[in-house]
């Protein structure tokens, strides 16, 4: 590998997101459950949330609008003003999340960033994301930061351009085979899959990938083990 950028994806791979939304979806459930069973609101939510993408992207705020319109669907809109208030609560409470960190990454960017240029590439919301950076105190070690409305081939050949570099001088770390590996690998990239303990179910691929830029590691430190230093 003749790697001269890194890149990162932040949710679930640099801190925890993904149970904040798992924890917020238990309480949805239970505050409708009065019009339909816990395991019908959760794919009702999850049907809005999917259809949403497109207008809202990916994020808190456009989840707190697909549990308001979801609410509204399941309720046959018999939801009180009350419920709209606490949904928005949900949502306040996520924002408000303190950032927990991963193990081992500070370790990881602290022995990379002297050889590397280091990117975050995550989706997500703009505001939340820088908001989840600066909290995280990481920024220091990220020569550049990309908040993506996706993680499509065209859209790391975009960032690719960005940092003036070969794909082949590129390599992307996460925890989403969908996002973060296979359109790297499909436009010449490097690719590491750091599997976490719980993802969203849009991001689940049902697939054996095996390539030469492709690497499949059990926890981030063990990305040391193979780049050149």
């Amino acid at each position: 590998m003749n790697l001269k950028v890194i890149a990162f994806d932040a949710d679930d791979t640099l801190w925890v997101n993904e149970p904040y939304f798992q924890a917020t979806e238990e309480r949805f459930c239970s505050l409708l459950e009065n019009f339909s069973p816990q395991h019908t609101i959760s794919k009702e939510l999850f049907k809005v949330e999917v259809d949403n993408l497109p207008l809202y992207g990916y994020g808190i705020k456009g989840y707190i609008l697909s549990m308001i319109e979801a609410a509204l669907s399941i309720s046959e809109k018999n939801i009180s003003v009350d419920v709209v208030e606490t949904i928005l609560q949900y949502g306040k409470d996520m924002l408000n999340q303190p950032i927990e960190l991963l193990n081992e990454v500070e370790h990881v960017l602290s022995s990379l960033k002297d050889h590397y240029r280091l990117v975050v590439a995550t989706k997500g919301d703009l505001l939340d994301q820088e908001r989840k950076l600066k909290k995280s105190g990481l920024a220091h070690y990220f020569h550049h930061i990309e908040i993506m409305s996706d993680k499509k081939e065209d859209d790391y050949i975009k960032l690719i351009k960005h940092l003036d570099i070969n794909p082949d001088e590129f390599m992307m770390i996460g925890n989403s085979l969908k996002s973060d590996v296979m359109p790297v690998i499909n436009i010449g990239g490097h690719a590491v899959h750091v599997p976490y303990h719980t993802t969203w179910a849009h991001e689940h691929v049902e697939t054996v990938l095996t390539h030469k830029n492709f690497k499949h590691v059990h926890k981030i430190s063990e990305v040391l083990e193979f780049v050149k230093f």
